[in-house]
């Protein structure tokens, strides 16, 4: 971790003032933030999307053995460091001996595979680390100073989840309690993407975007999952409705995720591959999803992930979701409230893509670090950003 040089203590004469770091104590600051990731891209883009919200993006985040550079995202430094794996008594011994120096740490952990030494950190450090757990722990939420997730995480505890949920599987699946004081509930997942990162990110691909014919429609299609099952008929459905709303499209591009089956992206290349309008990437070189998600004029998202589906709703501009039917369980608790607010559309086929439509973006990372701040502040801490 970087070390803090303290200035030195202020002049009776300086008419700068007296530094902050004199005026309330470093302890009150909390400079640093440490991530503990589970080794999932996913997980791991929420927290540290939350951590560049909260203004700490050129602070460290620590991982056990050795600090190693995050990479650069489309020629736009992470100024982070990434973690390989989290050892409970390194994080307290150090949030304990470098807290008078340098202040309380930030802990940030996502996925049930970070609740154990997540909530350890919280139990051994609590008067000198502030821990937050994204994602759902189900229970016992005490054992951290904050809870970020999604609304649909309480799905289950809804008239409707009660229904579908057997009485003696409900302590195994379900939250066994309602959200309390210190749950944030967002409408999708955190992650990187506000209109200060789109900017930055849209500069650096001009040369690549800037000449490609508009509107510009962006394709990213996932895979199936336990609560979204699909295949090969949702890729000719998806196919067909692209080739039907061609006419109304400057260019086409498409992506496809780690969990995209062979055989439905073959389906995809078959039918649109050689299409002139249409540019399918092949995961080689630079990732352009950042790219994409800067210059297009409207975004077609499988139904499958929350990640891109949130992602694509935080530009505030058209989202078509295709494969909604296909999901159950809290996913289509997820799908409903985005569609009621106006947020995304069923992608038909039928769409005329050169005519827009907006509504207000979603917000949840940068409305979670609000509350971040606001519980930093109610201990008497705040971020020295």
């Amino acid at each position: 971790m970087r070390r803090i040089q303290l200035p030195e203590p202020p002049s009776p004469t300086s008419r700068s003032g007296t530094p902050d770091i004199f005026e309330s104590g470093v302890h009150t600051f909390v400079r640093r933030a440490i991530v503990i990731g589970n080794g999932f891209a996913a997980s791991e883009n929420q927290s540290v999307g939350l951590v560049r919200a909260l203004g700490l993006s050129d602070k460290h985040v620590l991982y056990e053995k050795k600090l190693v550079p995050l990479p650069s995202e489309n020629g736009v430094g992470a100024g982070l460091l990434a973690v390989l794996e989290a050892d409970v008594k390194e994080i307290v011994s150090f949030a304990r001996e470098t807290y008078e120096k340098e202040g309380p740490l930030l802990v940030v952990a996502c996925g049930r595979d970070t609740i154990s030494t997540a909530s350890s950190i919280k139990r051994l450090a609590s008067e000198n680390a502030f821990v937050v757990q994204i994602q759902n722990p189900r229970l016992h939420l005490n054992r951290f100073d904050m809870v970020i997730t999604p609304k649909h995480d309480y799905y289950p505890l809804t008239p409707e989840g009660q229904k579908q949920v057997p009485w003696f599987l409900r302590s195994w699946i379900t939250p066994r309690d309602p959200p309390d004081c210190h749950v944030v509930l967002t409408m999708g997942a955190l992650h990187q993407i506000d209109f200060s990162s789109i900017r930055s990110v849209a500069a650096s691909w001009h040369d690549e975007f800037a000449h490609v014919p508009r509107p510009l429609l962006v394709v990213n299609i996932g895979g199936p999952t336990r609560n979204c099952r699909y295949g090969v008929d949702l890729a000719k459905q998806l196919a067909a409705s692209l080739l039907s709303v061609l006419a109304s499209c400057g260019s086409v591009r498409i992506s496809f995720s780690e969990r995209t089956p062979q055989k439905v992206s073959n389906i995809i290349v078959k039918e649109l591959g050689s299409n002139p309008k249409v540019y399918i990437w092949d995961g080689q070189g630079h990732n352009r999803h950042m790219g994409h998600l800067a210059w297009a004029d409207a975004f077609v998202v499988t139904a499958d992930s929350v990640s891109m589906i949130s992602e694509a709703c935080s530009t505030g501009k058209p989202v078509y979701v295709l494969g909604a039917e296909h999901c159950k369980w809290k996913f289509t608790e997820f799908h409903k409230s985005l569609r009621e607010q106006g947020v995304v559309r069923p992608f038909t086929g039928s769409e005329d893509i050169s005519e827009s439509w907006s509504y207000p973006p979603l917000t949840d990372t940068a409305d979670a670090a609000k509350k971040v701040h606001e519980a930093l502040a109610a201990r008497g801490w705040k971020l020295k950003v």
